[in-house]
């Protein structure tokens, strides 16, 4: 069985070709101000991807680095073994052709997430039509794999159809949600571990006293849309965990300490009107070469979720490696993996964290590549975000992730 070094080592002589293979000169202006004050929010918006870089065809089996850490040495068989569950968002479209893939998401989760399917644009290609043709298919590779499911989003200003966005201010849009919840949480009631039911609905810099986001839900329906999303849920399929989702926690900065608090003030509002809530997903989509740093911050968040009785998932985990101005791979890969670490040991020193989910597997297929920040800082250098290469070679990543779930508080 290959060792942990000779993992790495084969992982980062084919990471290095491709870095040789695609370097071109990067843009001048490294420093150059986000296009938009909500930059996060635009980034994880779900549409269709800018056209892959030029790889080969994915491996038709798992390579032998990647066989090496499955069963007892999978992220799920060591989360498992300290009371969580480790997860990933897939596409599962692009599974179809990818054998490998499918048994690699087999072998290391015990969850998925669809990144797509399940939202509104996904699902409502009009106003009197549903289409669960891929939302359907991702059930049932979870199923035939036995992997539980959070599903993702029943609320999001981005993923708004033109229809909708578009309608006549006569359109009753109180009554669609409404419908659309019970509609989609009823097909698949019983089947899903947790649900985000509202997503990114706080923004400080909306100018609201309450922090939340001046968002098409918020025009139309009015602040109370989210709690009505919550207990229209809760109806619909009372056995998921229904959670709020966001992101801009995780480091110590002003503007993440504001965000955090106007987080909370919402969650106790809800809590305080009985609001049925049962969890607070952490996207951590997080960078590499920050100038900020993890921790008192996240670790006072997490124990204020903690302490208001509800559980904290890592939905979204993945790390921006764009502000790296150095090209040698192993050099990225362990900034990237200390990354990890640095918010991983924070977040996972609390019991509340009962999962941990990275926004994708495998450097072949990561949203961070179509990001206006990675189109402006390095568009020529694929990113390496994830725990496992584009040949799905496990990296320092993986290991980093497993080591800090080993250390996790239970």
């Amino acid at each position: 069985m290959p060792t942990r070094r000779t993992v790495l080592t084969q992982g980062l002589q084919a990471g290095a070709a491709l870095a040789l293979g695609g370097f071109a000169t990067r843009c001048l202006s490294q420093q150059a101000p986000p296009a938009h004050a909500d930059e996060m929010t635009i980034n994880s918006a779900p549409h269709a991807q800018l056209a892959a870089p030029a790889l080969p065809p994915p491996p038709a089996s798992l390579p032998p680095e990647a066989v090496a850490v499955s069963g007892a040495n999978s992220l799920q068989a060591h989360a498992r073994s300290h009371g969580m569950v480790a997860g990933a968002a897939i596409v599962v479209r692009a599974l179809q052709s990818d054998p490998a893939m499918q048994q690699l998401i087999a072998e290391q989760y015990g969850i998925v997430v669809p990144e797509g399917e399940l939202k509104w644009r996904a699902l409502r290609p009009a106003q009197d039509r549903f289409d669960f043709t891929e939302s359907d298919a991702f059930f049932a590779f979870a199923k035939a794999h036995g992997l539980q499911v959070r599903a993702h989003t029943m609320v999001w200003h981005n993923s708004v159809p033109d229809w909708l966005q578009n309608s006549p201010k006569e359109l009753d849009v109180r009554q669609l949600l409404v419908d659309h919840i019970q509609t989609v949480a009823r097909r698949y009631s019983g089947r899903v571990h947790s649900w985000d039911v509202v997503n990114e609905a706080i923004l400080p810099a909306d100018g609201r006293e309450d922090g939340l986001r001046k968002s098409f839900w918020f025009d139309r329906i009015g602040p109370d849309y989210i709690e009505l999303a919550f207990r229209t849920a809760h109806e619909a399929d009372p056995h998921a965990k229904l959670t709020y989702n966001d992101y801009g926690v995780e480091y110590d900065n002003p503007d993440e300490t504001v965000r955090r608090a106007a987080i909370l003030s919402l969650l106790r509002r809800l809590q305080q009107r009985g609001v049925p809530l049962h969890a607070v997903g952490i996207q951590a989509h997080i960078k590499a070469g920050s100038p900020s740093s993890i921790g008192k911050g996240l670790a006072e968040y997490i124990e204020s979720v903690r302490l208001m009785g509800l559980e904290v998932y890592l939905t979204e985990l993945d790390v921006n490696e764009d502000d790296l101005l150095f090209e040698d791979v192993a050099r990225r890969d362990h900034e990237v993996a200390n990354t990890y670490r640095s918010l991983l040991s924070v977040a996972l020193a609390n019991p509340a964290v009962k999962s941990v989910l990275t926004w994708g597997v495998s450097d072949r297929r990561t949203w961070l590549n179509d990001g206006p920040t990675h189109q402006r800082k390095q568009p020529n250098r694929p990113q390496r975000s994830l725990p496992f290469d584009r040949d799905y070679r496990p990296k320092e990543t993986f290991f980093a992730m497993r080591d800090c779930i080993d250390a996790h508080k239970a």
